[in-house]
């Protein structure tokens, strides 16, 4: 009955865009819900968030608790993959009101007469309204009710409605009527644990021969995986190995024309070998990636492939397909331009083509070919440059098929629009993680991601370099530099990336004045010692076989930073809810110099008394330190390693 409902419900999350969009969370997660509620008067309030996996025909329900001001929360654990719903109802519970009433005059001496009388009708009314399958509560109720008329003697019906059994009743049977309904059933997609926990590490199929001078093969890939494995990626990542443009090829270091034998860039995709379900031939064939693919699998790794909605001019689409380009007036057909950037060797799709339905199908079809082949996990080459609702239409399509797979948004580009992408379906999406240099940077950059509204449905990937991009502070740096950069991207996100072995080897020339490498490997074959290891290569395993052994570091919503006094090294603790693994990593942000600072641990979080004792162990040196203060001493020499990823153990009094 609306007129007579009293209470509203405001402002609830997760909510994204008002319930157009469902909120984001993977298995094992908590979905924590909260909510304004309130209403008129004094009267007691109580609410229930109510929820169910999609298909079930039975709620379940959770009381929410109030917090402060007017706001409460509940939250419930998601272990199945699949659509979860809720909602919240509440309601001005007469029956609580009136025992909060009763205590209070019982206390003061007060004649409770008629509150007893009271006490029994709502007992009574509890009773009637009880679930036919709760016998037992029923009769309770009612013997209750019962007891209180008949005992004549005042205090000890006093007594009993002041007893902790009394009160009992009062929480386990709340008196619902005239409830609120929120006007709205709430969606939570919960993905695979994938999608909220992965290693990236990207290299060029065709650089991947352990013989200099010759291209790289698919088998030469195969033999590269016990290396990446022992490594501890757990994604590799190719970029597009399909048949490259022959027209307007582009040559070394984006030269316009490119040279005899030069093989052009991989994103320039399409020729008279095939278009984006062919493979270039110097790779192999379709069935040497298929089993590339399956002894990947076999050890932990999913190869990730990129999708470059885009084609060479001698694309066979741009021949079978003409109107699905853009018709300059004299005839010819537009290339890809980013002014001053010019790629000549690249035609964009048209996607207001007349005949749009047809191209949305078949490139709904590149992803399904694909995925018949293994392929799990797709990087999507600037997603932003094509219709959005292209993206949620094909995404939605795709994960009916299966729903398992993995899309990576590679979109540098404006927050709203890397947010819309991620709203139609990106499972994960690249971040400004690659600029954010500085203390104050990284802190307000990783506050916005986990407590900000983004945390609903954006889940970052962190990638110090790419192949298109060298940042200005890895630019003629040594390996220090490298090291912390990739220790951030590791800890901070529990989804993270790297350009391989650029950033393994330490590659730090760029082209002058821009963020780009020179020589870039993006338009030669490449020949890199995969034999060889160093320091890096220690740091990316020690650090992938810490990610693998913390929870803490599984997930990228559980951070919190320490207060440390020196503004050239950065503190955070990342600690499971039950703090049975804690993670304090702390970072160096000075690759020339030794810092140091004192760092102060979160006492509250860690749940910690007066006296302290903590035992740390650097899970990259091997040290052991003993703290014992709130405030304690940190040093850190880049020369010997530029962070510490400290795993703490609590003494048992302390907890």
């Amino acid at each position: 009955m609306q007129g007579k409902s009293r209470v509203i419900i405001e402002n609830v999350q997760p909510l994204v865009d008002g319930g157009l969009y469902p909120a984001k969370r993977t298995i094992g997660e908590t979905v924590e819900v909260f909510a304004s509620i309130f209403g008129d008067g004094h009267d007691h309030i109580r609410a229930s968030l109510l929820f169910k996996k999609e298909g079930s025909k039975k709620w379940n329900t959770i009381e929410l608790q109030p917090t402060f001001n007017d706001d409460w929360k509940a939250s419930f654990n998601v272990d199945e993959q699949g659509k979860y719903i809720f909602t919240i109802h509440a309601w001005i519970d007469h029956f609580d009101t009136w025992y909060d009433g009763f205590k209070k005059k019982a206390a003061a001496k007060v004649d409770v007469k008629v509150e007893l009388m009271e006490g029994i009708n709502f007992l009574k009314t509890l009773a009637e309204k009880a679930r036919l399958s709760d016998v037992q509560g029923k009769a309770n109720l009612l013997n209750l009710a019962t007891k209180l008329e008949n005992t004549s003697n005042h205090q000890t019906a006093i007594d009993l409605v002041l007893s902790d059994s009394f009160a009992q009743i009062v929480k386990d049977y709340p008196l619902k009527e005239n409830e609120t309904i929120f006007d709205k059933e709430l969606e939570v997609i919960v993905e695979s644990r994938k999608t909220n926990f992965s290693s990236w590490y990207e290299f060029f199929p065709r650089s991947s021969s352990l013989e200099a001078g010759r291209h790289g093969t698919f088998q030469d890939c195969a033999k590269l995986l016990p290396r990446i494995s022992a490594m501890g990626f757990d994604v590799l990542y190719f970029p597009p190995i399909h048949p490259i443009g022959k027209l307007n090829r582009k040559g070394k270091n984006n030269n316009v024309r490119a040279q005899k034998g030069e093989p052009g860039s991989p994103w320039a995709i399409g020729s008279d070998e095939g278009g984006h379900k062919s493979i270039l031939p110097a790779l192999g064939t379709i069935e040497d990636f298929k089993k590339l693919v399956i002894d990947s699998k076999n050890l932990g790794i999913d190869i990730a492939l990129d999708i470059a909605f885009q084609c060479a001019p001698d694309h066979p689409y741009v021949k079978e397909h003409p109107d699905w380009f853009k018709q300059r007036p004299d005839g010819s057909i537009q290339y890809a331009e980013n002014p001053p950037k010019k790629y000549q060797d690249i035609y964009p799709f048209n996607f207001e083509s007349d005949d749009w339905k047809n191209l949305w199908e078949e490139l709904k079809s590149v992803f399904l070919f694909w995925m018949e082949h293994g392929v799990t996990i797709f990087r999507v080459d600037n997603p932003h440059t094509k219709p959005i609702p292209f993206w949620g239409w094909v995404i939605t399509e795709v994960h009916k098929v299966n729903p398992d797979i993995i899309f990576l948004s590679e979109a540098f580009t404006r927050p709203r629009v890397m947010a819309s992408l991620a709203k139609v379906g990106f499972t994960q999406g690249y971040t400004y993680f690659t600029w954010r240099v500085s203390k104050q940077e990284i802190i307000e950059y990783m506050n916005d991601l986990v407590y900000g509204a983004s945390r609903n449905y954006f889940r970052p990937n962190f990638w110090p370099n790419t192949p298109d991009i060298l940042p200005y502070h890895l630019q003629n740096q040594g390996e220090n530099s490298f090291i912390f950069r990739y220790a951030l991207a590791a800890t901070l996100s529990s989804n993270f990336g790297v350009y391989g072995p650029s950033y393994e080897f330490y590659e730090n020339t760029p082209m002058e004045g821009k963020e780009e490498y020179f020589n870039s490997e993006k338009y030669e074959v490449r020949h890199y010692d995969w034999k060889k290891t160093n320091r890096m290569t220690d740091i990316m395993t020690l650090l992938n076989k810490a990610r693998k052994e913390n929870e803490a570091l599984q997930s990228t919503w559980n951070i919190q930073f320490c207060p440390i006094e020196n503004n050239q090294l950065i503190a955070y603790l990342k600690a499971t809810d039950d703090l049975s693994n804690i993670i304090l990593v702390i970072v160096n942000l000075d690759p020339n110099g030794k810092q140091s600072g004192y760092v102060q641990l979160p006492k509250d979080r860690l749940k910690i008394g007066e006296k302290i004792n903590i035992k740390l162990h650097d899970l990259i040196t091997d040290e052991y330190y003993t703290w014992t203060q709130d405030w304690n001493f940190v040093e850190l020499s880049p020369g010997k390693m530029p962070f510490h990823l400290l795993r703490l153990e609590i003494h048992e009094s302390n907890m």
